[in-house]
């Protein structure tokens, strides 16, 4: 049981840092190292061998006396973070205070039993609450278990409220905000767009030089190619590409979606509206395209013809799945963030190889957010028909 608190712990730590909680993450690696610590050191002392190998019985535990101190002490800065945020966070830590309080008590050999059973009751409690509270909230969308609204308030000054942004950032419902995100890549600009998977950035096609600095931006390798978006099948149509009637009939069924078609590389591409960057997107004889399900992007990419896409994040790094994340990882490179919340998905495309679609079938070369089973199936059912 010690062991599976504190990984639990510990994992929620991890979680909260993926989110860019970094609150929740020191808090909660905080209580995980409390609680491995208090747990272990209980069972160590009732255990009399292990206690006398250890040396932690009676008259041994300044060690453990002086880091439940600490705890306390670090414990107690958290409480002040958490009255800034909700209700159920600053109970979690004032119980976490007090389960440090025991952990002291009992190095001084002097914890009730009673009481070390009501703090670990009141935790068990608000940690069942709190945890119901988030899953469920979070499933349907809407505060259905209240948190609590933040007792501590910090009043920021005008001046620190009106810091300005590293980049433009424009609202994503606005049609001003689509307008401007269009205009700065119609000159070359690259932006931070949403998309129907997660983050990207995006550069228009006209504009080689602005495909080169999605590269400097992300510190991409020079190898791995990029995609094109296009906002309908029919823009495809209108390039008449050399396509198969199989490899029709697999896009007809996939866009628009999460799932992008590497397919042959041609000089139909020009007429798609590539342009300039031609040479700059997919490598020398394919190319991926894909349709997104998104209507603002897909207005957008009406606004400024096909746009050349990767994801909004530095090389090796998560994807970024809200327009925060971009604006911090990546704002200061970028002319522009097109701001629409939180992303979709939490994971980009399914990338699908389509370019021997007639000889051999399709090729699955990166699962995504359209599992490659489904992706299959599609393909099985458009073949037999």
């Amino acid at each position: 049981l010690i062991l599976i608190g504190g990984f639990v712990q510990l994992l929620a730590g991890f979680l909260a840092f993926r989110k860019y909680d970094h609150l929740g993450g020191a808090a909660f690696l905080t209580f995980s190292a409390l609680w491995s610590s208090y747990g272990a050191t209980k069972v160590l002392c009732a255990a009399p061998v292990s206690g006398h190998l250890l040396d932690i019985g009676a008259g041994h535990t300044e060690g453990f006396t002086a880091g439940s101190v600490a705890f306390l002490v670090l414990n107690a800065f958290l409480i002040i973070l958490a009255s800034s945020f909700n209700v159920v966070l600053l109970c979690l830590t004032l119980a976490i205070e007090l389960l440090t309080i025991c952990f002291l008590l009992f190095t001084l050999e002097n914890l009730p039993l009673p009481f070390e059973i009501v703090v670990l009751s009141i935790i068990s409690v608000i940690c069942f609450y709190g945890a119901m509270a988030s899953l469920t909230n979070c499933m349907f969308g809407k505060d259905l278990l209240m948190m609590g609204p933040p007792l501590l308030t910090v009043q920021s000054s005008r001046k620190d409220r009106e810091d300005p942004l590293p980049c433009v950032c424009p609202k994503s419902h606005l049609t001003s905000g689509l307008r401007t995100i269009a205009e700065l890549l119609n000159t070359g600009a690259v932006c931070g767009v949403p998309t129907d998977t997660v983050y990207a950035l995006a550069a228009s096609c006209k504009h080689p030089e602005a495909i080169e600095k999605v590269y400097r931006i992300k510190d991409r390798p020079q190898e791995k190619p990029i995609c094109i978006f296009i906002s309908n099948l029919e823009q495809l149509r209108v390039a008449a590409p050399p396509i198969s009637p199989l490899l029709w009939e697999f896009m007809e069924n996939v866009y628009p979606g999460g799932i992008g078609c590497i397919i042959q590389k041609g000089e139909w591409l020009k007429k798609l509206g590539v342009g300039a960057g031609y040479s700059r997107v997919g490598t020398q004889d394919s190319i991926m395209i894909r349709v997104p399900d998104l209507t603002v992007l897909v207005h957008l990419i009406d606004m400024t013809g096909p746009l050349a896409i990767t994801s909004a994040n530095p090389s090796g790094e998560a994807d970024s799945t809200h327009h925060d994340m971009v604006i911090s990882r990546l704002g200061h490179k970028l002319e522009g963030v097109l701001c629409d919340g939180e992303s979709d998905e939490v994971v980009a495309s399914t990338v699908v190889n389509c370019t021997k679609i007639d000889e051999s079938g399709i090729t699955i070369l990166r699962e995504g957010c359209i599992p490659a089973g489904k992706v299959m199936q599609i393909f099985e059912r458009v073949k037999n028909r």
